[in-house]
């Protein structure tokens, strides 16, 4: 590129605004496929270039690259290479390779489907998007690694139409239209209330309770390597002696950890993982002999009879059931359900999770060979049905519980209530009956303005004189005089009453004493 060249996002804007619809969406497809395409000869070019013991050409290395991008979409490839002679097939794809092409398709038909039809751009997408998937596919055959076309083009073609829709959809403001027609006639025959009510719950619940699921076999996986350590790191170790070749396989087992966490679901579930070789690991137990490859994920499979820890890993459907029941009764009780309806609606949801269970636990699995081998990884099945029993055996008798537990709530509430009511009326009223109290006005009293505070202190010259002996003798005396009590006043005799006048005394009206009388 020149100072004065235009760089290829820019090329590829300017192409997109000149052309229509379906050719910028088949322009934007196809550019997707090729940058998918372009990662993985990267990837591979890199660990050939740093092997030191290259075994082909750049050749095959690129040939191994076309195989491992149509991998990622879940296409099934036949070795030829094998030690027999006998082509075997391969179809375990690592689920974290599936992210590359399908972000890179909906990005592709997102950024094409602005301001144009949407049909159109979806359409051009897919089949701009299966153009290159054909030639890759072509020139993969060239290899060793040779692809199964119909394998190849029905996941190609699922990956690129769901992923260019989803773009779409995005650039259009994800729009919520009418169902389309065989959806909407299945959804006429159904009851109006299944329809809007109970199937919303249902899959909400259902969803909860798979990502319980999920994040428990995250769980089971991450236990099982720390409790294998020592297992996984000697395998790790001897799988190859080249450094290149460590990293290539540390690779694979970080594209597989998705499907190593779906395996821990399945393993807690109760039907475990086919090993392959006719070896199955289950919670309960492992059935067949132990032929497992040197492989740091395989490492981490429990071996042996089932124990405690391994049985403990029932907590996890456990733990899903509980948290679909929680989901529709809660559900349930905001929208007054009565309670068949709240059992239905856990069985509805019973059902989803199952499916769902059993969609993922197939796209986790698949073949690595013929005969033993034909089999790797959960039987979907018997995965779903598991999920679907957890659900029904757990999640209704916890549904019924709670939903009982929160209607004792509501028919308490009102009682206590209408108990805390009464007496709040009657202290209102004995309020009311009481004699009103007229408040008194407390009078103010105002600060002094002549009135400075003080407090009493002693300096050094006068400290000496009011604790020395004399003055204490000084204040004893004077409390002793003032506690003192003070003497009684004299007082003078009451006067009592004056002598009686004899003149005035009867019988001595002329003044002779009554006695002398004869």
């Amino acid at each position: 590129m020149t100072g004065r060249g235009l760089s290829l996002p820019l090329l590829l804007n300017r192409a997109r605004e000149r052309a229509p619809g379906p050719a910028a969406g088949a322009l934007g497809g196809a550019v997707a496929a090729g940058l998918g395409l372009g990662v993985c000869a990267v990837v591979v070019m890199v660990l050939w270039i740093s092997s030191p013991y290259p075994d082909s050409g750049p050749g095959a290395a690129l040939h191994t690259a076309a195989a491992l991008w149509l991998i990622a979409h879940g296409a099934e490839i036949v070795r030829t290479d094998t030690l027999s002679g006998t082509p075997a097939p391969m179809g375990l794809t690592p689920l974290l390779l599936l992210v590359l092409p399908a972000w890179l398709v909906h990005r592709a038909a997102r950024d094409a489907a602005e301001d144009t039809r949407a049909a159109g751009v979806w359409g051009g997408a897919v089949l701009g998007y299966l153009l290159v998937g054909a030639a890759a596919a072509a020139y993969a055959g060239g290899g060793e690694m040779r692809p199964s076309w119909v394998s190849c083009g029905a996941h190609l073609a699922l990956v690129a139409t769901v992923a260019a829709g989803t773009g779409v959809w995005t650039a259009h403001g994800r729009p919520h239209g009418p169902l389309p027609g065989p959806l909407r006639r299945t959804a006429d025959v159904l009851p109006r209330v299944f329809v809007a009510e109970v199937l919303p719950v249902a899959a909400r619940a259902a969803a909860a309770g798979l990502l319980v699921l999920v994040a428990g076999g995250a769980l089971v996986m991450a236990v099982g390597l720390v409790w294998h350590g020592g297992d996984v790191r000697e395998s790790f170790v001897r799988v190859t002696g080249a450094w290149s070749g460590r990293f290539a396989v540390l690779l694979l087992c970080v594209a597989l950890v998705p499907n190593a966490v779906l395996w821990g679901a399945a393993y807690a579930l109760g039907p475990g993982v086919v090993l392959g070789a006719g070896q199955t690991a289950g919670p309960l137990g492992s059935s067949g002999s132990a032929l497992l490859p040197a492989f740091p994920l395989l490492a981490a499979v429990p071996d042996g009879p089932g124990t405690p820890l391994t049985w403990a890993v029932a907590l996890v459907p456990v733990t899903a059931a509980a948290t679909v029941a929680w989901f529709v009764t809660g559900a349930g009780e905001a929208a007054g359900w009565t309670r068949g309806r709240v059992l239905g609606a856990v069985a509805v949801a019973a059902g989803l999770c199952g499916v769902a269970m059993a969609c993922l636990a197939v796209a986790s699995g698949g073949a690595l060979g013929v005969a033993a081998l034909s089999a790797f990884g959960p039987v979907g099945w018997l995965t779903g049905a598991a999920a679907a029993g957890w659900v029904v055996a757990v999640g209704m008798p916890v549904a019924l519980t709670v939903r009982w537990w929160r209607g004792r709530d509501a028919v308490v509430g009102p009682r206590v209530s209408a108990w805390a009511t009464a007496l709040r009326t009657r202290r209102r009223r004995e309020k009311e009956e009481a004699p009103a109290r007229t408040p008194v006005a407390v009078p103010d009293a105002g600060a002094d303005a002549g009135f400075e505070p003080f407090d009493y202190y002693f300096d050094e010259a006068s400290r000496g004189e009011y604790f020395d002996e004399a003055s204490r003798g000084e204040r004893w005396t004077f409390l002793r005089d003032a506690s003192a009590p003070a003497p009684a006043a004299a007082t003078e005799p009451p006067a009592g009453p004056p002598p009686p006048d004899p003149a005035n005394e009867p019988g001595r009206a002329d003044g002779s004493d009554p006695a002398d009388r004869p």
